[in-house]
C-alpha cells in the first residue's frame, strides 16, 4: 500500500504539504498541487477515509434519504439514487442510503452525528415534516422535489407543473375536449406529495385557459385497479377522448383494456404519459410522453450539495424545464 510519505518523495514536496493539499487547510499554490495530484494519481494512493476524516471533522459521506414506499415507482428512484451515488463519488464522497420512512427522527440522526456531511432528501412532501427539523440543523443539504415553502432550502425537480400544463395542451392543440388523468395511488396525494400535486395542478391550469374538462382519477395501478378505474372514467365521462397517466404501473393495462374495448390509439383515444423513456419508448403503443430526468436530478442535486459544503453555494430552486415526445400515441380527436 502506496503511503502519504511515498507520495511526498515522488513528488518531491514534505509529506506536510501532501497532507495540506487533501485536506484543503492551507493555501498551496497550483504548480505544487498539480504535481502532488498528478503523483497520487500516479501511484494509486488512497487516504485512509477514517484519519482524513478525524482530521478534517468531514466524513466525506452524503446521507440520501429515499423512503421505498409500495405505492411509488421504484425504479424511477433508483435510478435517481445511483445518480447520485456515482456523481457523489466523482467529487470524492460516499453515499448513505436511508431508506426507511422514520421522516424528521433521520434528519434529527444525522444532524446531531458525523455521520454525513450532508443530506439529499427525496421523495418530498408540500408540507414536509422533515423540513423544520432541516431548517434548524447547519448540515448542507439538498431537496430533489418542491415542498410548497422553499425559504431557506436548495430544490432540484423536474418542472412538474409545466409538466401537465404541457400534456394537456398538447391534447388540447389536436381538439380533446374532454381529457382523463390517471394518477398515482391515492396514498400518494393523500401524503400531498409535492410532484403529483403540481402535475395535477399544471394540468388543470391549462384545462381552465384552453377550456378543457379535466376528470382526475387516482389508480393503484396493475390490471385489475385499472379496469376499474377506466370504467369509472367512461361511466362519468362517456364522451373522453384523452387520457394523461403519471402511473408507469398503469400504463401498460390501459393501453391493453382500450385495445379490449374496440378503442384505436390515437385513432379513437390518445394518451400522453409522465414516465421514463424506456416505458414509453417500450410500450405496446409507444407512447407521447414527458420524460423523467432521473439522472439529471440525481446528479444537480450533488453538485448543488457539494457547492453548499465547499462555501459556494445557496438557497436556490432549480427547475428542469420538460420536454414532450410525440410519438404513436396521439393524434387528432375524432370527428363527433
Amino acid at each position: 500500500m502506496v503511503t502519504l510519505a511515498e507520495v511526498a518523495q515522488h513528488a518531491g514536496v514534505s509529506a506536510s504539504t501532501v497532507s495540506y493539499v487533501l485536506s484543503g487547510k492551507r493555501s498551496i499554490s497550483a504548480p505544487t498541487r498539480e504535481r502532488v495530484e498528478l503523483s497520487i494519481q500516479q501511484l494509486g494512493y488512497h487516504p485512509n477515509a477514517g484519519a482524513r476524516a478525524l482530521a478534517s471533522s468531514r466524513s466525506n459521506i452524503i446521507a440520501l434519504m429515499v423512503p421505498l414506499r409500495t405505492d411509488m415507482y421504484v425504479p424511477v428512484m433508483m435510478e435517481i439514487a445511483i445518480a447520485v451515488a456515482t456523481t457523489a463519488r466523482t467529487h470524492g464522497y460516499d453515499v448513505l442510503l436511508l431508506t426507511g420512512e422514520e421522516g424528521p427522527a433521520a434528519v434529527r440522526r444525522i444532524a446531531g452525528s458525523s455521520l454525513a456531511d450532508a443530506l439529499i432528501l427525496m421523495d418530498v412532501e408540500l408540507h414536509d415534516e422533515r423540513l423544520p427539523v432541516l431548517r434548524d440543523t447547519e448540515r448542507a443539504a439538498v431537496l430533489i422535489g418542491l415542498p410548497a415553502d422553499v425559504a431557506g432550502l436548495t430544490c432540484v425537480d423536474l418542472d412538474f407543473e409545466a409538466t401537465g400544463a404541457l400534456c394537456l395542451d398538447h391534447l388540447a392543440g389536436l381538439g380533446h375536449r374532454e381529457v382523463a388523468v390517471i394518477g398515482e395511488a391515492p396514498a400518494v396525494y393523500e401524503r400531498h406529495t409535492g410532484f403529483a400535486e403540481r402535475t395535477i395542478d399544471g394540468i388543470r391550469a391549462k384545462a381552465r385557459e384552453t377550456g378543457v374538462t379535466v376528470l382526475h382519477r387516482p389508480c393503484e395501478g396493475g390490471y385489475a385497479a385499472m379496469a376499474q378505474t377506466l370504467s369509472r372514467i367512461f361511466d362519468e365521462r362517456p364522451a373522453t377522448t384523452g387520457f394523461i397517466v403519471q402511473n408507469e404501473s398503469a400504463v401498460e393495462p390501459l393501453l391493453n383494456l382500450l385495445q379490449q374495448q374496440g378503442r384505436a390509439v390515437p385513432e379513437d383515444v390518445s394518451v400522453v404519459a409522465v414516465c421514463p423513456e424506456q416505458v414509453a419508448a417500450q410500450a405496446s403503443v409507444r407512447l407521447t410522453s414527458v420524460a423523467i430526468p432521473a439522472q439529471e436530478m440525481g446528479r444537480r442535486a450533488v453538485e448543488l450539495v457539494v457547492a453548499r459544503l465547499t462555501g459556494c453555494g445557496k438557497d436556490e430552486v432549480e427547475l428542469i424545464a420538460p420536454e414532450l415526445t410525440i410519438r404513436a400515441s396521439t393524434g387528432p380527436a375524432p370527428a363527433v
